[in-house]
């Protein structure tokens, strides 16, 4: 099975950039990166050091419902190249563990689908949770902080 790594968008990136607001209504906050642990939602690569980031809340989901989680992330304040999707984004291998949870096609959590995984086994466990008919995608977040990382289909 061809694993397919979905970041944040082109277009959402560069509307966050401008000026848009966020999740909450909110401008995003800009901040100098230490070099450690922000994780750019865009291109799914860290934040270097000395590197202006931008703080907002995101919703992965196409609309507001009761199992589309908001929550902080991090993104470079400048522009920076999308993924092809293709290869395991560096992002998903900065940490030990990682929370996966199935989606429907409804954007809904399948439930018996949530749990953390070691870091080694995340796209075999993708697989297994794609495998699963009523399982169109799986979120990856932060074990530590629930922090959304990215969204694995097939492709």
């Amino acid at each position: 099975m061809a694993l397919r790594y979905i970041a944040m968008s082109d277009v959402e990136a560069e509307w966050l950039r401008q000026g848009g607001r966020d999740a909450y209504g909110n401008l995003p906050e800009r901040q100098i990166s230490d070099g450690v642990g922000v994780p750019c939602r865009h291109c799914l690569r860290n934040v270097e050091e000395g590197q202006a980031y931008l703080i907002l809340a995101y919703r992965p989901f196409s609309s507001a419902q009761p199992y589309a989680e908001t929550g902080p992330i991090f993104m470079h304040a400048d522009a920076c190249p999308a993924p092809d999707g293709s290869l395991l984004p560096p992002i998903l291998t900065s940490s030990k563990e990682y929370l996966l949870r199935g989606y429907g096609s409804n954007e809904r959590i399948v439930y018996g689908t949530g749990g953390i995984v070691p870091a080694e086994m995340l796209e075999q466990r993708a697989e297994e949770l794609l495998a699963r008919p009523e399982v169109a995608s799986v979120h990856v977040r932060s074990a530590k902080n629930n922090c959304y990382q990215c969204r694995i289909e097939t492709t």
